[in-house]
């Protein structure tokens, strides 16, 4: 991208990032921030843990610069960098809390991964990149080929590949990477996994911008509903179908499947039992970057929810309006009506034969039946005296809920998310449809529960008549 002198004067002058970086406490603003925000993935603190871990920072700061060098509280600061002319941190209210809340916002988490790299590293790796390099541009030229006979010749290439290399391996002769090639594909992961957590981070704050800027259009709209609506979901069409939004949904989509879940978990075990990935005292908090990047994207989830439900207290709100206005305006009817009772105006005022006007269709008419007379015999049979079975009162489907929040418990006493299809997997359904909507409902009494609609999971059972059901419902993903 290319930058004139304009632009980047402009940049100066109004970014945040820059302006963090150009601050005069910018070393101790980016170090408290990459500690409390970043390091540990927090995607958000109240005040009063923010301003308690801040009073601790300084503390420690004090002792060794100086009482005069940070002279300002805790609270002063955290002010001051929410504030407009700042924009560093994010000041908020939850839905459903009185309490100030942070979060970091995107603009400074780039500039603080930009001073990571001014550190001077101990091992740069390249071969990781270069390799990375070609094997995104196998994926291009190969993914965007039609020519069936070009991409049968890659094939073929590859199968060749594959079989020498089985050749070699059941021969003995296995290569295998030696200590500086780990390391270096090991901190291209590394570096390529926190990357990640910034980009959520920035493709939520997208997000929130949307939700801010429907929030206003409601606050200040006197159009039509259909109008709003038509606005809304298209600029959340443009977001979803941007390269941005698309690339998410199939990060999303590949984050969720519970093969990869567990297949990525697995790897990063293995990894971490190297010897060459031991000397690099790794981050500890790497091994399960992939909760991190769940509970990340999870937030983006709520944020996207969120708007929905803001637009749909809004149409809510419309509907009691009018529905408030007719209401008035019959009572002032009725009010008039009594008002002119006794005094009723002259020649003929009006005449009206019913209160409201008949309408009749011919079509609406239906076509004469002959009316059937039943035939009513006087003899009344008595019983054989067997007693009536008494079975159907008794038939009811009953599912315990306390049973099946106890197998949600159980699943997750070994996994931080859990989906119902996997529980569904590992508990079939033994009472049909009832079981199923039982499991339905305690998932929408659970606020840590979360419904993806854009994946569907099928369920099935067999019924009293041997009979195999199926029932399909959006994916529901059970949290600790």
């Amino acid at each position: 991208m290319d930058f004139d002198y304009s632009t980047l004067k402009a940049l100066r002058k109004n970014h945040p990032a820059w302006k963090l970086l150009a601050a005069d406490h910018s070393p101790f603003i980016a170090a408290f921030i990459q500690e409390s925000f970043i390091l540990p993935n927090r995607r958000h603190m109240s005040r009063a843990d923010l301003a308690s871990a801040l009073e601790d920072y300084l503390f420690v700061l004090r002792e060794t610069e100086g009482e005069d060098a940070f002279p300002r509280k805790a609270e002063a600061y955290l002010d001051d960098w929410s504030g407009e002319e700042k924009g560093w941190l994010r000041k908020f209210y939850p839905q459903g809390s009185d309490e100030v809340y942070y979060d970091l916002m995107p603009s400074v988490e780039k500039a603080v991964n930009w001073l990571e790299n001014l550190v001077q590293r101990p091992f740069i790796g390249t071969e990781s990149r270069l390799m990375t390099i070609f094997e995104l541009l196998r994926q291009m030229v190969s993914g965007t080929e039609i020519n069936a006979a070009v991409r049968i010749q890659a094939l073929e290439r590859q199968k060749k590949d594959i079989e020498t290399e089985l050749t070699r391996v059941r021969e003995g002769r296995l290569s295998v990477l030696d200590d500086t090639a780990i390391k270096d594909r090991f901190l291209q992961i590394n570096k390529t996994a926190r990357e990640l957590l910034s980009d959520f981070r920035e493709v939520e704050y997208n997000f929130r911008n949307l939700d801010q800027k429907v929030r206003e259009q409601i606050a200040l709209w006197e159009g039509s509903k259909g109008k709003l609506l038509e606005d809304f979901f298209g600029e959340r069409d443009m977001i979803s179908e941007s390269d941005q939004g698309k690339s998410f949904n199939a990060f999303w989509d590949l984050l969720m499947s519970p093969a990869k879940q567990e297949e990525l978990s697995d790897l990063l075990y293995k990894v971490f039992e190297l010897g060459a990935v031991k000397a690099l005292s790794p981050d500890m908090r790497l091994k399960r970057i992939h909760y991190d990047w769940l509970e990340a994207g999870e937030h983006t989830q709520r944020t996207v929810a969120k708007l929905s439900g803001q637009l749909r207290r809004y149409l809510d709100d419309q509907t009691f309006l009018e529905n408030k206005r007719i209401m008035q305006v019959i009572q002032s009817i009725e009010n008039r009506s009594v008002q002119v009772r006794e005094n009723m105006p002259k020649n003929n005022f009006m005449t009206i034969d019913e209160s409201s006007p008949g309408i009749f269709l011919p079509m609406e008419r239906p076509l004469y039946k002959i009316p059937v007379k039943p035939v009513i015999k006087e003899t009344v049979f008595l019983g054989d005296g067997s007693n009536i079975p008494s079975d159907m009162l008794y038939g009811a489907v009953f599912v315990d809920r306390i049973k099946l929040k106890g197998i949600i418990r159980n699943a997750l006493q070994t996994k931080d998310h859990v989906t119902l299809a996997q529980i569904l997997n590992d508990h079939p359904l033994e009472q049909g449809l009832a079981e199923l909507v039982t499991y339905l409902s305690l998932a929408g009494d659970d606020n840590k529960a979360q419904f993806d609609d854009s994946q569907q999971h099928t369920a099935s059972w067999t019924d009293d008549h041997g009979i195999t059901r199926q029932a399909q419902f959006s994916a529901i993903i059970f949290s600790r």
